[in-house]
C-alpha cells in the first residue's frame, strides 16, 4: 500500500501552522512533511520547540522538512545558488538537522533558487554544488533536488536539469514531484524508466490547477505504480491545492496511514 504524507505547508492553510499536524491527524494520516515553517533560517528556540511539540503531540511521523528557502511568498525558491545567501544557509543545516533528530525525519528538500541578477549561471551552479555538499554533510538523512515549475528564473525543469547537478553531489537524491515535472513538459514515464533509481521523495497534485488527484488528466496512479516497478518504496507526499468540502474525498481512508 502506497506510504501517503500529508504536505501541512500547502494543505490545512485555513488553520494555524501548529494545529495543521493534528488535523491531518483527525483525517487518519500519520505521517505529515512542511516546507520550512518560517520567514528567518534560524527561528527563536522557543518557535523550534512548538513546532516539534506539535507533531509530537498530534501523533504523526515527519516524513519531510525542506532547508530555509528565502521569501517563498515572493517568488524566492531557495538560497542554495544564491551568492551572498550561503551564509543564512550555513546556519539553517544545523536547525534543520536538530529537527531532524528530534522528530526522526530523515529527508529535506533543498530548494535550488532561482537565477539572480548579478551571478553567471556558472558561478551560481558552483555555489549550489559547494552548498548541497555542506547540507549533505549537515544532516543524518538524504537530502532533496526538484525541479520546480511556475518559478520562471528556476533553472531545474526536468529529471535531467537536476540529476546532472545530482552527479555532483554524493549522498543527495532526486526528489520527483510529478505535477511539476509534467507541467514543465517533461515526459514523466521516460524520467521515471531512466532515473527511478535516483528518486528518493515523491510528491504529487494534478493539472491543470495543482489540484487533488483526479481533478485534472495527469495519469498519477500509472506514474505512481511505474515508480513502484522501479524499486521506489518511500513516501509520496500530497502536496495540491485544497478545494471543496472534503479534499480527500478521493483517498479512502483506510489508505490514508502510512503504516
Amino acid at each position: 500500500m502506497t506510504k501517503w504524507t500529508a504536505n501541512c505547508s500547502i494543505l490545512y492553510t485555513g488553520l494555524p501552522l501548529l494545529e495543521r499536524p493534528a488535523a491531518a491527524a483527525a483525517d487518519g494520516f500519520t505521517a505529515v512533511e512542511f516546507w520550512w515553517p518560517w520567514p528567518v533560517a534560524v527561528p527563536d528556540d522557543r518557535d523550534v520547540d512548538a513546532f516539534v511539540r506539535s507533531i509530537e503531540d498530534a501523533g504523526v511521523r515527519l516524513t519531510g522538512l525542506n532547508f530555509f528557502a528565502g521569501d517563498m511568498p515572493g517568488g524566492d525558491r531557495g538560497v542554495v545558488s544564491w551568492p551572498g545567501r550561503s551564509r543564512e544557509l550555513l546556519d539553517n543545516i544545523p536547525v534543520v538537522a536538530a529537527i531532524g533528530e528530534r522528530l526522526g525525519c530523515r529527508a529535506f528538500n533543498a530548494l535550488y533558487g532561482n537565477r539572480v541578477d548579478g551571478a553567471s549561471a556558472e558561478e551560481q551552479d558552483e555555489l549550489a554544488v559547494e552548498m548541497l555538499s555542506a547540507c549533505v554533510a549537515g544532516v543524518a538523512g538524504t537530502v532533496l533536488l526538484e525541479p520546480v515549475s511556475g518559478a520562471p528564473r528556476y533553472p531545474l525543469l526536468t529529471a535531467a536539469d537536476a540529476v546532472a547537478v545530482l552527479d555532483r553531489v554524493p549522498g543527495a537524491g532526486l526528489l520527483a514531484d510529478l505535477y511539476h515535472l509534467a507541467v514543465n513538459g517533461d515526459d514523466v514515464p521516460a524520467a521515471i524508466e531512466r532515473y527511478g533509481s535516483r528518486v528518493a521523495h515523491v510528491q504529487i497534485a494534478d493539472a491543470p490547477g495543482r489540484g487533488a488527484p483526479g481533478s485534472g488528466e495527469l495519469p498519477l496512479r500509472q506514474w505512481l505504480d511505474d515508480l513502484e516497478a522501479a524499486g521506489y518504496d518511500g513516501y509520496v507526499g500530497l502536496e495540491y491545492l485544497a478545494t471543496g468540502p472534503d479534499p480527500f474525498a478521493w483517498l479512502p481512508r483506510e489508505q490514508r496511514p502510512s503504516a
